[in-house]
This record gives structure tokens, C-alpha cells and sequence, in this order.
């Protein structure tokens, strides 16, 4: 019965602001002048004004918004953020290896999921392998770097190491993993940092000493997985290690997206970005132009990398209490909830084909749905005049719901003049940066739907034409596309149908993915490195990979 009561008010509600939106006389709106400040300050929120091509506050954004999650650094493996964190008490970490049980005394590796250190948990069957469990017992500061940092290729997986090692790149140096931790360990001894946390198939830490911070909860004796040292392009021809490789994968799509990865707690004020331009102003002129996956480090002057090495060591060396307690992680998810399905549900309606008859109406959809983006922003004031639509052809009339819209997630942080960091001010320009385009381009789609004559709640003396519907749902639809692809979410990136039961979305993971499906010629181009066979990082999925279901079941196939 309640939940019929609930229902029925809501609708009485509706009704009846319908009817009163419907009695009210366009022309009695109260002037711009109501609203102290807006007049002097709408000449800055032109909805014709779109970003400048070189802008990099969007690419900030989703870097930020991706870190520790496995889908978004799998799709743009080349990282361009690093970020100081710490990995809680009472967290276990995984060390495979074939010998034991004696506590590894060189600098070594270990994962957040056993699933994933079992790769490594390798024996002879008759005696088989030794799998450590650990458990922090004080609070563990790692560095993180974004991006498919674990990968091995020269192609710039490993640019943001190399530069915190050993101040430049060096391709040469790829396998080169032993000297590697050596210095990342040496480096980050003077300010306390004991791992570094990369991600390939899953999340691993590079542990620089095994006796601090951890003890051992458990050192068993296990079966060995009988996984072979063959070509790693190579699938194991053993079913059960088939199902074993396809698990690790798996174990890697319960941190895909949003929260991510959630024992390893990242310091936000301490991030570095090589998309701030004011850091590493040498890389902008590089990116100009690119698509995000060609987009790398390589080519930054010696004196960025001396800042972006200064900027970590003051992130690393300033105790926590200087921060300013903002949850920054949080900040940039609510900005993608309360945009991305709105956008993606637009992107949809307008890409539709429809016949004559059906045009007004759904353009009405779309419509409602842009004023629901916007109600929390719809100053009185700014409704359209009674006036033709000739005289709004740039609908200025509209700026205030742009500016209301686009300051709102961070206005009351500018307002009470909240001590900032300098990656918090970084931070804060790429909210603002991105939201402002998101709410110029969804006030613009609105306002043309208002003066057009598709609004449901302000009808006109007369239906539009439907040709100037139809130009209508053509600006729509391009306006919804650029945003989209200026905003790059990876939230959008699916397997479009959705995956049955027995499957699952699957993005060609370094290494796993790029192996030859018994029977079939190998899906890319190889080429010879030392004494092993990898795909060409630079041509078909592996440069840009593509969502695609994969079985979850026998046979697998990937």
C-alpha cells in the first residue's frame, strides 16, 4: 500500500508543476539583475567557446578518476601518473616461488591476490612449490604508477620508472627488472618508501625489504601449477592450465572499475601528472594531435623531469597533516555518476533512426532528458524571452545555467579559500575544466531545444517543421558525439551486446589475449626479441584494445 501511496504523490507532484509551469507567462520572469554577479560575469561562459585543442584538464580527469582500476589502465597502457600511497595494516600480500621456506632476502615482487602469485609458485611436480602469505603490520608507503606499468615492451610502459630511477628513459634497460628495483628501492630509502605498485595481468608491489613492515602469516609447501616456461604467446595445451590462465585474468576483473584497486590507499595531494602543463610544459607541443594511445613521456626536457622529481620528494617528505582532507576520489567519481549514463542513454537517442511521424516526439525525449541534467541549475531568470528565434541565435540567454552548472561540484572548495596543495589546484583545474564542458555542451543542446520549439513544458503556438527537427537532432548528435570522445571515460568502453552468462568482457591484456586460437593463424604481427615472440605493440588490438566476450567456460579462447 505504501509504496502505491509514494507513487501516486509523486505523480500528483509532477501534475501539478506541470500545471503551474504551463500557467506561467514566459515574459514574467524576474530580470538577470536579481541574481547579484551573474551580469558582470557572463561574458567567461560563452556556449560557443569549446576548449582549446592543446587543453589537457580532461586528460588529468580520467587519469586520476582510472587509477588502480585494471580496465582503464589495460585500454592506455602507457602511464602519465604517479602517486604516492600507503597499503594498510593487516593487508596480505602473495610471494610465489620455487624454493622455500626461507623469506626471500633480495629485493623481490609480491601481488594482492594469490591467484595472481601462483604464477610464479613453480616446482618440480614431485616436490612442487613454496607460496608466501604476508600480512602488513604497520602502515606501508608505496609510489604508484598508473598505466599497465608491469608490462615489458620498450613502447613506453615503463618511461615514468625510468625517469624516477634513473632521470631518463632507457629502452634498452626493459628486462632489466633486478637493476630496476635496485634503484627505484635506493632512491625511495630517504623518504621511507619500502614498494612500488605497478599493474600488468593484476596489481603487484616490488617490496624493497621483506623484514620491515610485514610479517609472515603462512609459508606452505603447494602443488606446483605446472605452468611451463614456453613462448609466452604460446597457450598451455594442459586444460586445467588453460582454466588457471583464465582465472588470474579474471581474479584481475574484480578491481576493472570504480572502486579499483581498494588496499592501497593513494595520497590524491601528492599526485603528479604528466599531463600538468605547468609541471611538464616540454610535453604539451608533443601531445598536440595524438590520440591518446600514441600519447608517452618521451621527449620531456631535463628540466621537467627535475621538477616532477622535486614535486615527489616534497609529496613524499611532507607529513600527512599538511593535506587539506578532501576526498578527491570521491570528487571525480560523482562528476562521472552523475554525468556518463545520461550522456551514453543521449548519445543513443540521437543515433536512432526515425521516420517523419516520430521526430517531434522524440526529440521531446531528449529534450527532457538535457533539462533534467540541468533542473538544479535552471535559474528563473534565464528562461528564454518571448522573442524569435533569429534574435537567440547564440542563445546567451542561457549563461547563467551554464555557469551555475559548470561551478557547482567545485564551488564551495574555491569559495572558502580551502589550502590546497599544488596537485589538489591540478586536481580542482580538471574538474573544472571538465565539467564546464560537459555543461556548455548539454546548456547549448538544451537551449537549442527550447528556441527550436521541442520543449515539453514550454509547447509552441505551432509544431517546427520537421526539417528543423531534423537539423536539430543532427547538432545533437554531433555535439553528444565530440564531448564523448573529448572525454575519453573508459566507463563508456563495454561489450556492446552485453556478454552472456557464460562469458566475459575482456579487454587483450598483456600477455594474455594475444595468443593464437588453436587452428587459426596468429591475430598480429610478431617480432623477434632475444629469445622470446611478442605481438607488435604498435598495430590491431594490442595497440588499441577493444572490449570483446570471452567464455568463462571450456573451451576458452581468447
Amino acid at each position: 500500500m505504501l509504496p502505491t501511496r509514494k507513487a501516486t504523490a509523486v505523480w500528483l507532484f509532477l501534475a501539478f508543476e506541470r500545471v503551474l509551469t504551463a500557467q506561467t507567462p514566459l515574459s514574467s520572469h524576474a530580470p538577470l539583475s536579481f541574481y547579484t554577479g551573474i551580469e558582470n560575469d557572463l561574458g567567461q561562459w560563452d556556449l560557443g567557446e569549446a576548449p582549446a585543442v592543446n587543453a589537457t584538464g580532461h586528460l588529468v580527469f580520467e587519469t586520476a578518476n582510472s587509477l588502480l582500476q585494471h580496465w582503464p589502465n589495460t585500454r592506455y597502457r602507457i602511464g602519465h601518473t604517479i602517486v604516492p600511497g600507503t597499503i594498510p595494516v593487516g593487508t596480505l600480500l602473495y610471494h610465489g616461488a620455487i624454493t622455500g621456506p626461507n623469506l626471500p632476502t633480495a629485493l623481490e615482487w609480491v601481488s594482492v591476490e594469490p591467484d595472481f602469485s601462483m604464477i610464479f609458485c613453480r616446482g618440480p611436480i614431485e616436490s612442487g612449490c613454496w607460496h608466501l602469505t604476508l600480512k602488513v603490520t604497520r602502515p606501508m608507503k608505496v609510489l604508484y604508477f598508473d598505466g599497465s606499468s608491469a608490462v615489458k615492451i620498450p613502447e613506453g610502459t615503463m618511461d615514468t620508472q625510468d625517469l624516477v630511477a634513473w632521470s631518463k628513459m632507457k629502452p634498452e634497460w626493459v628486462d632489466n627488472e633486478e637493476q630496476r628495483i635496485m634503484d627505484l628501492c635506493k632512491w625511495g630509502e630517504k623518504y621511507g618508501v619500502n614498494g612500488f605498485v605497478r599493474m600488468d595481468g593484476n596489481f603487484e608491489v616490488m617490496i624493497c625489504d621483506f623484514t620491515s613492515h610485514m610479517e609472515v602469516v603462512s609459508f606452505l609447501n603447494l602443488e606446483s601449477t605446472r605452468l611451463g616456461y614456453d613462448s609466452p604467446t604460446d597457450l598451455p595445451e594442459d586444460l586445467n592450465n588453460v582454466h588457471h590462465v583464465f582465472e588470474i585474468m579474471h581474479s584481475a576483473s574484480w578491481r576493472e572499475m570504480y572502486p579499483g584497486e581498494t588496499r592501497i590507499m593513494l595520497d590524491f595531494s601528492g599526485l603528479v601528472s604528466f599531463y600538468d602543463t605547468a609541471l611538464v610544459p616540454s610535453l604539451v607541443p608533443r601531445c598536440v594531435g595524438l590520440e591518446r594511445w600514441d600519447q608517452r613521456v618521451e621527449g620531456i626536457s631535463s628540466e621537467d623531469i627535475g621538477r616532477v622529481q622535486d614535486r615527489l620528494a616534497q609529496a613524499l617528505a611532507r607529513p600527512p597533516v599538511t593535506t587539506s582532507g578532501i576526498d578527491w576520489k570521491t570528487v571525480l567519481r560523482v562528476v562521472v555518476d552523475r554525468y556518463s549514463s545520461r550522456l551514453e542513454m543521449m548519445q543513443y537517442l540521437v543515433n536512432m533512426t526515425l521516420d517523419d511521424r516520430s521526430m517531434f516526439g522524440h526529440a521531446q525525449q531528449v529534450q527532457r532528458r538535457l533539462r533534467t541534467v540541468l533542473l538544479p541549475y535552471t535559474v528563473f531568470a534565464a528562461l528564454p524571452p518571448n522573442t524569435p528565434v533569429t534574435a537567440n541565435a547564440t542563445n546567451s540567454w542561457a549563461a547563467p545555467v551554464f555557469r551555475e552548472c559548470a561551478t557547482s561540484h567545485m564551488a564551495s572548495i574555491v569559495a572558502h579559500g580551502t589550502t590546497l596543495m599544488p596537485s589538489e589546484h591540478l586536481l580542482l583545474q580538471a574538474v573544472r575544466e571538465t565539467t564546464r564542458e560537459i555543461c556548455r555542451v548539454v546548456t547549448k543542446m538544451w537551449a537549442s531545444g527550447m528556441m527550436t520549439g521541442v520543449d515539453p513544458l514550454y509547447p509552441p503556438e505551432q509544431r517546427p517543421e520537421v526539417d528543423h527537427i531534423r537539423t536539430l537532432m543532427g547538432e545533437w548528435k554531433e555535439d553528444v558525439s565530440q564531448l564523448m570522445s573529448w572525454l575519453d571515460w573508459s566507463v563508456w568502453v563495454k561489450c556492446r551486446p552485453a556478454c552472456g552468462f557464460e562469458e566475459m568482457c575482456y579487454l587483450p591484456t598483456w600477455p594474455i589475449g594475444f595468443f593464437p586460437t588453436p587452428g587459426d593463424e596468429p591475430p598480429f604481427q610478431a617480432q623477434r626479441d632475444s629469445a622470446s615472440l611478442w605481438p607488435d605493440p604498435n598495430k590491431g588490438e594490442w595497440k588499441r584494445p577493444q572490449p570483446k566476450c570471452i567464455r568463462r567456460l571450456e573451451p576458452y579462447g581468447f
